[in-house]
């Protein structure tokens, strides 16, 4: 699947699920990686609100490094950013969800102001003109910039908006999330993250493609693909030339990234199924060209 019509395809069910619904990742492994949840989840003896559980990375990566100049002529450069809390939220003047959450990013920009930096980069195929006149509607009162696909990449690619990443005040990406969050979730990660009390439980993951793409060469699993009957030594060699081959379904991804990333790509599905078994077999593994990205 073509990464603009996955990019439309993801959002588009976005608005579908509604507005207050979230996207879940699954995490190569096992187990989903949940947006988060509803702030109204509450004990069934007490009615009282349980802590939030926030999911961070266990060894965060820097954030990309790039530059883009804001519709204010403001220079956004991660490096300016270091000793605050950055939401970085990718969206589109199309994207229903993104329209939405808009008021609320502005109201967290009032709220945390000097601890939280929030951004907003537009993937949209608008002249900047018309992007800049639908946020001046808006008031938006934090930086808003065009990014363009080479900044995209950057982040690994952007296949669902909004997609938001998370980066603590030492520049570091702790966590991605795709889709509508809740506004006290976003507000108990801003003061974790900023040596706020805030009552949360942190758990940590590794990140195997749920934050950034490239990182799924660590997993040990992909979704749909079944490893169970291949050697250790079968195995390693499966996912590994899975992580250098490139899907020929249009997205630009290795095999295994697009996996995770569409694991309803029945294109990448078949290719993976056909490594597993060359492979199982003894034979030749025959697949597309290898990956450049």
């Amino acid at each position: 699947m073509k990464r603009s019509t996955l990019l439309f395809w993801l959002t588009g069910a976005a608005v579908a699920i509604g507005f207050g619904a979230l996207v879940a990742k699954w995490v190569p492994g096992g187990s989903a990686l949940h947006a988060a949840p509803a702030p109204s989840s509450r004990t069934a003896s007490t009615g009282q609100r349980k802590p939030y559980l926030l999911k961070f990375v266990q060894n965060p990566e820097l954030v990309p490094p790039f530059s883009v100049q804001s519709f204010t002529g403001q220079t956004l450069n991660p490096a300016e950013w270091r000793g605050k809390v950055v939401i970085l939220n990718f969206w589109a003047t199309w994207c229903g969800p993104c329209r939405y959450e808009i008021p609320e990013l502005m109201a967290m920009q009032k709220q945390f102001q000097g601890s939280l930096q929030v951004v907003g980069l537009s993937v949209d195929d608008l002249p900047a003109p018309q992007v800049k006149s639908f946020i001046g509607q808006f008031g938006v009162n934090y930086p808003v910039a065009m990014a363009d696909e080479k900044v995209q990449d950057e982040f690994g690619g952007i296949l669902a908006l909004p997609t938001t990443f998370i980066i603590d005040r030492q520049g570091r990406v702790v966590t991605k999330h795709i889709g509508l969050v809740p506004r006290d979730y976003y507000d108990a990660e801003i003061a974790y993250l900023a040596g706020q009390p805030v009552d949360a439980k942190v758990q940590r993951f590794v990140d195997v493609g749920q934050v950034f793409p490239a990182n799924v060469k660590n997993a040990t699993s992909l979704p749909g693909v079944d490893l169970s009957h291949l050697t250790p030594a079968q195995r390693k060699l499966a996912l590994k030339e899975m992580n250098q081959m490139r899907c020929t379904c249009g997205c630009g991804y290795t095999i295994a990234q697009c996996r995770v990333l569409d694991s309803g790509c029945p294109i990448s599905l078949k290719i993976a199924q056909q490594v597993v078994a060359n492979i199982a077999r003894g034979r030749p593994v025959s697949a597309p060209a290898k990956a450049t990205r």
